[in-house]
């Protein structure tokens, strides 16, 4: 079953209206699990979720979207604000928020020579120009986690 069917049967299971556009995978969806766009009324959704969480996590976040969906076409409020759209969402047991998709662990651990304090980041520091904030000490990059 594609996404859009998958989408469909949902929307008439929980529903019981017609989801009548396209849904579809966006690889660049970084923080949420899906996205409802007005103007043509197709949904995108994340493959992460569909990954990594269980067909009821899932569900959950596609009847979010939904409710996005059919409280727009049936001129209603569907911004996340809008007590429909709460109310809508409590009744059809919709996640508020998407879980977690990315692990936030960060993959550079520098830490200063003279007074150990230890810094995370994502991107590579210039050792020769960035020093330590606390002691002004010289900073050596002491591991990097593969992932």
């Amino acid at each position: 079953m594609n996404l859009t069917d998958y989408i469909k049967k949902v929307s008439i299971e929980d529903f019981g209206l017609v989801f009548q556009h396209q849904a579809v995978f966006n690889k660049r969806l970084k923080t949420t699990g899906g996205r409802f766009f007005p103007h043509d009324g197709h949904i995108d959704f994340n493959p992460l979720l569909f990954e990594r969480y269980s067909e009821e996590i899932y569900r959950k976040v596609v009847r979010h979207e939904l409710c996005h969906y059919h409280l727009y076409f049936q001129g209603k409020g569907f911004k996340h604000k809008d007590k429909d759209f709460k109310t809508l969402l409590k009744e059809v047991d919709g996640l508020r928020f998407c879980p977690p998709l990315h692990d936030h662990k960060k993959d550079l651990e520098y830490f200063c020579q003279s007074c150990g304090q230890i810094y995370f980041r994502k991107r590579r520091l210039d050792t020769k120009r960035f020093v330590c904030g606390k002691c002004r000490g010289k900073l050596i990059l002491k591991s990097r986690k593969l992932s």
